[in-house]
């Protein structure tokens, strides 16, 4: 592995790539730490310390690496892009003006994803707008010695800050396609791993800090299991064979070839974990709106829905994340036009028909091959709520959960690439 990182840097136009994606993650990691215009710099981060741990804001926090919490230019992160991706995805499946867009091949999906560009900023807008009012109520960062997070308490500071963060989310989204672009990779998902991975050391720190150099040797030997066994889960997959058979096409032969579908274990990726995190937040919103006036549902949902010990709660998150991976494969999956488009081009299973019986029989172990994919994406994203009340880590522990997920899947896929342009050069790659 360490030859191959040696012989990657020796191909100039790898090396190239390489530091040109390192530089854009050093300009990322920078516009992360600069406070926006107007910010109280020493008030932020006197809160910061005690509102680290605070779940209400913690999947975004996650993914802007800490910066949501500082108010810095880049405070929103990637998470306006994952969010405006994910509707987009859902609204070609409802909207056929969309899915004709998507079926008409590069040329579609380069207007899909301008749509997603659009939808992104006017989510950072309403993103950034509900943040700056929080932080001027003096609800975004409770229980700090001076809340007040602003040099200058006027409108036009407000409205400064809103642009910069939209400015900001902007700016990400050039740079992930920089990085696709002129780097390796997928841009987004390499900005999303490094916002993941900045909040690493700190969570596995304050495991030690609380727990001791024991228990930080047994998490970090827990982690490893972890990460073997989410390695192992994402590669697997279901081949189902497909055989084409010969079909004369002027005066050429053609099909008489086999392949086979791929249906990998997790199908739905990260996703499910997103939908569940975001949806159990409203309810931790819905109390922290209420106030000190708090009423009996509110102090249920402060009880059991709230705090991520109580086992209401692991198992409402748990169930969620069932159902949203089913959701989500029945809705990016389609049988019927896979079923279609093999049997279009005289495609077949063998021992299947084509046409309907296909489409049942992909539908079967479709839906079987999605209950382990889901009990595994529930399993590891409750790791983190059991290490919570284990090891006293954060919501936002490194080994389990969306983190892991992140870290796994885009390393996976970046070295698969890097492995990819070295063969080409005849070079040994890393899986050997």
């Amino acid at each position: 592995m360490l030859g191959a990182f040696a012989n990657a840097f020796r191909t100039p136009d790898l090396r190239r790539k390489l530091l040109f994606v390192m530089l854009i993650v050093v300009i990322f990691r920078f516009g992360s730490q600069v406070p926006a215009p107007g910010v109280n710099v020493g008030n932020v981060q006197a809160c910061f310390a005690q509102i680290e741990n605070d779940g209400l804001y913690g999947l975004i926090n996650l993914f802007s690496g800490g910066a949501l919490l500082q108010l810095t230019v880049f405070a929103l992160g990637i998470m306006p892009y994952i969010t405006a991706s994910i509707i987009l995805q859902l609204l070609v499946v409802v909207i056929p003006r969309l899915e004709a867009l998507k079926k008409e091949g590069q040329a579609g999906q380069t207007k899909i994803t301008q749509y997603t560009r659009y939808l992104t900023l006017a989510l950072a807008v309403l993103q950034a707008t509900g943040i700056v009012a929080l932080a001027r109520s003096r609800q975004l960062l409770q229980g700090c010695p001076d809340p007040l997070l602003y040099n200058e308490d006027s409108l036009t500071t407000m409205v400064v800050m809103v642009i910069t963060m939209t400015a900001g989310t902007a700016v990400i989204m050039w740079l992930g396609e920089l990085i696709t672009d002129r780097g390796i990779g997928n841009g987004m998902s390499i900005l999303i791993f490094t916002q993941v991975v900045a909040t690493f050391p700190s969570a596995l720190w304050q495991v030690k800090v609380s727990r001791g150099w024991w228990v930080f040797a047994l998490v970090m030997a827990i982690g490893l299991v972890l990460v073997a066994a989410v390695i192992f889960m994402e590669q697997g997959q279901r081949r189902i064979p497909v055989q084409y058979a010969r079909r004369m096409v002027g005066r050429k032969m053609f099909g008489g070839s086999s392949t086979y579908i791929p249906l990998k274990v997790n199908q739905a990726g990260i996703i499910p974990v997103i939908f569940a995190s975001s949806l159990l937040y409203l309810p931790a919103m819905a109390v922290q709106f209420a106030g000190q006036s708090r009423s009996a549902w509110a102090d249920f949902l402060n009880t059991y829905l709230v705090s991520g010990d109580h086992p209401l709660y692991m198992a409402v998150y748990f169930g969620l994340i069932i159902f949203f991976t089913y959701f989500y494969v029945a809705i990016t999956f389609n049988p019927q036009e896979v079923a279609d488009n093999m049997k279009k081009y005289g495609g077949f299973i063998p021992g299947i028909r084509a046409g309907k019986p296909t489409e049942e029989y992909l539908n079967y172990v479709l839906s079987r091959i999605t209950l382990p994919g889901s009990l595994y994406l529930g399993l590891i994203s409750l790791v983190p709520l059991v290490a919570l009340v284990l090891v006293n880590a954060n919501q936002n522990f490194p080994f389990g959960g969306t983190s892991i997920l992140i870290m796994v899947g885009v390393a996976l896929d970046t070295v698969k690439q890097i492995e990819s342009q070295l063969q080409q050069r005849n070079y040994e790659g890393f899986l050997r």
